[in-house]
């Protein structure tokens, strides 16, 4: 078996122009899955009953079915139960015409809210509660207290999670050309009927997920050192309260200023 080094330069460029699509297809469901992960997380956190017990089943149902079944039934069930609803109102709007691309939009964005809640909740979790206890004590409101001290140190937590829950996405948008969606791995099959060069089509999207998988990974690397900057201000204060210098000096000024006597 050999492989065909002019055909890999050709299906390498036609590849390439789907990776726009496959961007689109991981980061809009990510960005529209962000604030209602959040707020589930933060439903289960707070265990108000109602919108725990339904958020605890949602993310129970979409987490105990396979994606590509949640694709089928989006994709097969879904236009169907839709164009009745539309005939019934009288229009004639052409539901089937719609682009497929935004079905995956809707399934994508459903399967990460549950994946992101749960990646939130266990964030929201490490947060010490003595320290929301302690701001609201203090006259701050719950907002005002999770904007400033929860959350930042929640997305920190959270941020290896999250890395790993995009790349998972990202690796899952290859399951959109079930839904006639022209991303990465719908041209790279389409092209590679033609000749039956299989091999070489799949070890460009092979190549070209890894890049596009790594570089995620470096991005959310530097997102971490970004939002760890406070900790590294705690760690120079906890050692600059810690060193002997410190205190000795703490002594001399109080001795000055008639506080204490200094020996």
């Amino acid at each position: 078996m050999t492989i065909d080094s002019a055909y890999i330069q050709e299906i390498l460029i036609l590849v390439l122009q789907g990776i726009p699509t496959t961007l689109r297809l991981t980061f809009i469901p990510l960005l529209l899955a962000l604030p209602f992960a959040f707020l589930i997380a933060l439903a289960r956190q707070r265990n108000i009953k109602v919108l725990a017990r339904i958020s605890q089943v949602y993310v129970s149902f979409i987490r105990g079915t396979p994606l590509i079944v949640q694709i089928l039934v989006m994709y097969s069930l879904f236009p169907s139960l839709l164009n009745v609803i539309v005939k019934s109102r009288g229009t004639d709007y052409d539901v089937f015409g719609i682009n497929p691309i935004y079905y995956a939009y809707i399934v994508f964005t459903l399967n990460t809210v549950a994946i992101l809640s749960e990646v939130f909740r266990s964030a929201l979790e490490t947060v010490d509660k003595r320290q929301l206890e302690a701001a609201l004590s203090i006259g701050l409101l719950p907002v005002q207290a999770y904007r400033r001290i929860v959350i930042p140190q929640a997305l920190v937590a959270a941020t290896p999670n999250l890395c790993n829950s995009t790349v998972n996405l990202l690796k899952s948008t290859s399951l959109a050309f079930l839904m006639s969606v022209q991303d990465i791995t719908a041209i790279a099959k389409t092209e590679a009927a033609f000749g039956y060069n299989y091999l070489e089509s799949y070890l460009v999207i092979f190549i070209v997920y890894i890049v596009l998988c790594s570089l995620v990974q470096v991005f959310f690397q530097l997102l971490e050192q970004r939002l760890s900057v406070y900790k590294r201000g705690r760690a120079v204060a906890k050692k600059t309260v810690m060193q002997p210098e410190y205190y000795e000096d703490a002594r001399k000024e109080r001795y000055h200023a008639g506080i204490e006597e200094y020996s």
